[in-house]
């Protein structure tokens, strides 16, 4: 099976220890979302970027996906908790399964380390039109990260 689920990755858990990523709105790390076809092999094992599978550039969607608007981290009890803004790819042709998120510029010797794998539970498409990931509500029940 190539998607089996929603995934913190990992990799990502441990370098949270590290202080691998910087999710601040102003002057952190720099997120992209990358969309893969039903052959991707993503999981929670998944430590970076990769481009096998990945769909086709199309409309906006180039390879490496679309950069992603960090939301502040804030607290909510005792929970912390981000996210980002919704993306769309317009003019675009998609057939997606899933989705990596991605950081572009860790502070440390990791290459696109990966933070979360994303399972559309089915194909998703959007023809010669506008292709949207709407994140969850940015609250310590939903957003899509989340340490409690």
């Amino acid at each position: 099976m190539a998607f089996t689920g929603n995934y913190m990755c990992t990799s990502f858990k441990d370098q949270l220890l590290e202080a691998v990523h910087d999710f601040r709105s102003s002057g952190g790390d720099t997120f992209k979302i990358a969309l893969y076809s039903s052959a991707a092999t993503l999981d929670a094992t998944t430590t970076a970027y990769t481009s096998s599978n990945e769909v086709s550039n199309s409309g906006t969607y180039s390879a490496g996906g679309g950069t992603l608007t960090n939301v502040t981290p804030t607290t909510s009890g005792t929970t912390a908790f981000t996210d980002f803004d919704d993306i769309s790819f317009t003019s675009a042709t998609i057939n997606a399964r899933g989705a990596l998120i991605y950081n572009t510029t860790p502070t440390h010797t990791y290459t696109n380390p990966s933070v979360a794998v994303l399972d559309f539970g089915g194909d998703k498409i959007s023809t010669s039109g506008t292709f949207t990931i709407q994140f969850p509500t940015a609250d310590a029940s939903n957003a899509i990260i989340r340490i409690s």
